[in-house]
């Protein structure tokens, strides 16, 4: 269950943003996960595609309908991931910046929208997405009790699948793909 705050609902009142709930430790290549609502209800399963030369994921409605593909993106100089939709368009590409000595700083270069930004400790599940001047998405550790958990908070106008794709896309990137 949600601990402080996003257990007490009159803060989120009116805000219009969308919870979801992750469990870190599920998430590995070769394992399927979902994420759940603030209510508890799976929203999209996360397919961890196991014996790929790449390591890659498939973003799924719970009906099993195949939103979009994340995927590693091999020869690069700095880590980075692509998110497809399930044509295979790209939709975002989420990037590790070369060199930010103080903090961590990632990069989503959305294709049909303003890029996001991600700025603060990823490792730990802390950190936000902001258009580069407004925040966008916040993903945190503090809202529950439950040691593995995280929960991403979305503003309404903000497409989910990108946001959480993008934050599949850190852990893997960020812990190595467990």
């Amino acid at each position: 269950m949600w601990a402080v705050p996003w257990g007490r609902r009159e803060e989120h009142a009116g805000t219009g943003r969308v919870h979801y709930k992750m469990r870190q430790q599920l998430l590995s290549i070769g394992d399927d996960f979902w994420i759940e609502t603030d209510t508890g209800e799976r929203a999209y399963k996360v397919d961890g595609k196991a014996l790929r030369l790449r390591k890659t994921l498939v973003l799924e409605t719970p009906d099993g309908r195949k939103l979009a593909k994340i995927q590693e993106k091999m020869l690069r100089i700095k880590d980075a991931m692509e998110v497809e939709d399930a044509d295979g368009h790209r939709l975002a590409m989420v990037k590790k910046a070369l060199f930010r000595p103080l903090r961590s700083h990632w990069s989503v270069e959305v294709e049909n929208g303003p890029d996001l930004e991600i700025h603060g400790n990823i490792v730990d599940h802390e950190y936000t997405f902001t258009d580069g001047h407004t925040e966008v998405a916040t993903v945190s550790k503090q809202w529950f009790r439950v040691a593995d958990t995280y929960g991403v908070e979305i503003e309404p106008d903000q497409d989910p699948v990108v946001v959480l794709a993008a934050t599949v896309a850190l852990d893997i990137m960020s812990h190595g793909g467990r």
